[in-house]
């Protein structure tokens, strides 16, 4: 199962298939993933979203397994934000 897939997997389990706003994760040098009121999936090229967070696998799997808060890792540098931070803050609630 590729990284992506293991994403959309995770955060679907997470979310209960959707979230109000949109988010992108952009996980370095492998995809991304969009989670919004349709559920979760792979981005298309180009796909936006209301706010877009970038991270490695290594920091995005530490996010979904609970070893590191988000708001943390935005902290420290791991996890880039560009857009609306109230979605980005909603979202790290949903994940917590």
């Amino acid at each position: 199962m590729s990284v992506i897939d293991e994403a959309v997997s995770q955060l679907d389990a997470k979310l209960g298939g959707g979230f109000d706003g949109s988010a992108k994760f952009v996980i370095e040098g492998e995809g991304a993933v969009i989670v919004d009121g349709a559920g979760v999936r792979a981005a298309l090229d180009g796909e936006e979203a209301d706010v877009t967070m970038t991270a490695n696998a290594d920091t995005f799997q530490d996010i979904l397994a609970g070893n590191l808060n988000p708001t943390m890792a935005f902290m420290s540098g791991k996890l880039k934000l560009d857009g609306d931070m109230g979605t980005a803050m909603k979202l790290g609630s949903a994940l917590s």
